[in-house]
């Protein structure tokens, strides 16, 4: 696409935050947190959709509670709303947010859509070309409906990944190394935008960030989209074990401040144009503002 929307230029060459505290923040938690991340120099936050907030309502909630942070969804799940809602509400978030919304779309993985939601997930690439097709045909009477806000897609084999580039503004992959960086740059060719996310981990000793790596990966480790693209960067089935073999956190977690610099570094010398920090932290202590902090150094334009 020739067009590139204000909120894609915002974020470029920047440092941004994917997080899970999104789901369960409260009404004052949620301000705090909008607050922590500008306040340390973050440019974004992306936030899931899986068992908790509509992804649509968190992102209004979000917008409405920030002032200058762009906000995304990494990923809002084609199968959760049809296309015609997804626009418009991504339209509307666009509009009366001055421009700070983009909107993360996946086909997400076939327990969450065949378990939870009733859908078929025999075709998921189809699924997603379709749904393309159908948003970029849909009308709105309102008058944000001539807002185009960006539309990046998770994207992880080499098929997805055109599709981002092809149909959508860009990708969105999770759970990659700098290696799958590099890979999807090419795919994709020079004018797609590409978002990565980097799980990252300020550990005190082994066991903290043995501890965090697994609380991390548990599930992602079950899941056959990560496990698959991951075969193709070098691991194997002993590395999936539950929450990953040493080898598998080492390679996708960096530890401590210095090791963390260098893979953010690597990411966009391999092409991202955006990287999304999630730290992290242990489940039962939840959100930690001082670990954002500390890498706070890190987020000067690139």
């Amino acid at each position: 696409m020739s067009y590139r929307h204000p909120a894609l230029d915002r974020i470029d060459r920047t440092l941004g935050l994917f997080s899970w505290e999104p789901e369960k923040a409260t009404r004052t938690e949620l301000p705090e947190m909008t607050a922590a991340a500008e306040r340390f120099g973050f440019t974004s936050i992306f936030y899931p959709e899986a068992y908790g907030r509509e992804a649509m309502t968190n992102g209004a909630l979000l917008v409405a509670n920030s002032s200058s942070l762009i906000i995304g969804s990494a990923i809002a799940s084609i199968w959760a709303r049809d296309a015609v809602n997804a626009k418009n509400a991504a339209r509307t978030l666009d509009a009366w947010s001055n421009q700070r919304y983009i909107l993360g779309l996946g086909v997400s993985h076939q327990p969450l859509v065949e378990r939870m939601r009733g859908h078929n997930y025999a075709k998921p690439y189809a699924a997603m070309s379709e749904y393309l097709d159908a948003m970029a045909n849909t009308k709105m009477t309102s008058p944000e409906g001539q807002s185009e806000p960006p539309i990046l897609i998770a994207a992880l084999g080499p098929k997805m990944l055109e599709l981002a580039a092809e149909k959508a503004d860009g990708a969105l992959p999770y759970l990659v190394t700098p290696e799958h960086t590099q890979r999807a740059r090419t795919i994709m060719g020079p004018d797609a935008f590409l978002v990565v996310e980097q799980g990252v981990a300020i550990a005190e000793d082994d066991e903290d960030f043995r501890e965090r790596c697994y609380d991390y990966l548990v599930n992602y480790t079950g899941l056959p989209n990560y496990v698959n693209n991951l075969k193709t960067l070098g691991f194997d089935e002993e590395d999936f074990i539950r929450g990953g073999s040493t080898k598998l956190q080492d390679a996708l977690v960096p530890r401590g401040v210095d090791a963390i610099a260098e893979s953010i570094n690597a990411h966009f010398e391999g092409g991202a144009n955006h990287v999304i920090l999630s730290v992290l932290t242990h489940r039962e202590r939840g959100f930690d503002a001082s670990e954002w902090e500390q890498l706070s150094h890190l987020t000067a334009r690139r």
